[in-house]
């Protein structure tokens, strides 16, 4: 495996680091504390290109591939994961699935906004008491009169009530087949009769990325907007979700770094007792270890990238790598918060904000927990009833 980047990845991330220090470093704390949407941010990403990163031209992508979308999202949330998840959000959960499972119809009619940045799509698959078991959907969806009438509600949608968002893709239960649900997924474009999107969530970190509820009261779409298979909406979604992990990994390691960053920032300027801090060894080997955190987890993205991008199984190294990249950025919060003191508690600092941002984490798009165990399943290990 060839760790160095080629020319093109390589020019890549220092166009999207270029970007994030000059860009988005000087304006996002502002944006963070009103919890207000960095449209502008977004609408510069998207002339950049970056949310087509992943597409093809003729759907109007930029013809790379997932690596480089990792990339961008590191260079991103080595900064700010607001902006980082926005991008993330917006490419592997609202336009991949119309790319992956898309009727030639669907994907001339969505994917050349969603790929320029213009507009966001959105997937909605949690529903209140579901959590990690996305199987347990509720929503549900019938054909009537040659349209798909929809019912139920989700949680936790990223990127969903925008002033720019044109879709959410849905989960619903479609039907029953040998006793078991049959889930299906569905395209329902923003601004749909019965269609509620609710006020923004007051959340603890990412406070400036878009975050609600949704809400379907006989919501009625043609039935030309079910995505993919009838009833295979649930296994497409899980697809989906193994490359998201990747890039939600990227992400991570993102943060991780910014806090190696910062730390080695302020250890090079904060004073103590006559000293530099990095003059101490407590403090070289607590940002040592933050380092090592780093280009772990770094390298345990790469390695899942790698492998999904040469077509071969990549289910357990991308679990390894959320897991990986998740632990390292909460890790990493932690010990540049305590490095910068006071201070690192103020959300005036980039670091206050890393802390808050890195919870989620180990949450979003499959827990720590959920990772554990399909690592556990691929090694062979399976639940048995006592």
């Amino acid at each position: 495996m060839d760790l160095e980047l080629s020319d093109e990845h390589a020019a890549l991330r220092a166009t999207v680091e270029d970007f994030a220090q000059k860009e988005v470093a000087p304006v996002i704390g502002d944006f963070y504390e009103r919890g207000a949407f960095p449209y502008d941010l977004v609408r510069k990403m998207g002339a950049m290109g970056l949310f087509g990163l992943p597409f093809p031209e003729e759907h109007g992508g930029m013809g790379g591939d997932y690596f480089a979308l990792c990339l961008a999202l590191e260079e991103l949330a080595r900064v700010d994961s607001s902006v980082a998840v926005t991008l993330e959000a917006g490419v592997s959960l609202g336009a991949m699935p119309i790319f992956r499972f898309g009727t030639d119809e669907q994907k001339a009619a969505w994917l050349p906004q969603l790929a320029a940045g213009e507009r966001l799509g959105a997937f909605g698959l949690t529903e209140a008491g579901g959590g990690s078991d996305a199987s347990a959907t509720r929503t549900t969806a019938r054909v009537e009169d040659g349209e798909w009438v929809i019912n139920g509600s989700k949680c936790f949608i990223t990127n969903s009530g925008t002033d720019i968002t044109a879709l959410v893709t849905v989960t619903a239960v479609t039907g029953e087949r040998d006793g078991r649900k049959q889930i299906s997924a569905i395209i329902v474009p923003s601004g749909t009769p019965g269609f509620t999107v609710s006020e923004k969530y007051s959340k603890v970190g990412w406070a400036a990325s878009d975050t609600r509820e949704l809400a379907f009261d006989d919501v009625r779409v043609p039935v030309a907007n079910l995505l993919g298979e009838q009833g295979r909406g649930y296994a497409q979604f899980l697809s989906i979700l193994d490359e998201g992990r990747v890039a939600f990994a990227a992400l991570a390691v993102g943060l991780a770094q910014g806090c190696v960053d910062e730390s080695v920032r302020y250890a090079r300027e904060r004073q103590a007792f006559g000293h530099h801090l990095g003059h101490y060894q407590a403090i070289q080997f607590k940002i040592a270890d933050m380092e090592v955190r780093a280009h772990t987890a770094r390298m345990a993205y790469y390695a899942a990238a790698a492998k999904m991008l040469a077509g071969k199984p990549f289910k357990k190294e991308a679990s390894i790598a959320k897991l990986a990249a998740s632990n390292a950025a909460m890790d990493n919060a932690r010990d540049a918060t305590q490095i910068f003191g006071g201070y690192g508690f103020m959300n005036d600092y980039p670091v206050g904000r890393f802390y808050r941002d890195a919870k989620i984490l180990e949450i979003g798009e499959g827990t720590s927990e959920v990772q554990r165990m399909l690592i556990a399943r691929h090694l062979g290990l399976v639940a048995t009833a006592a």
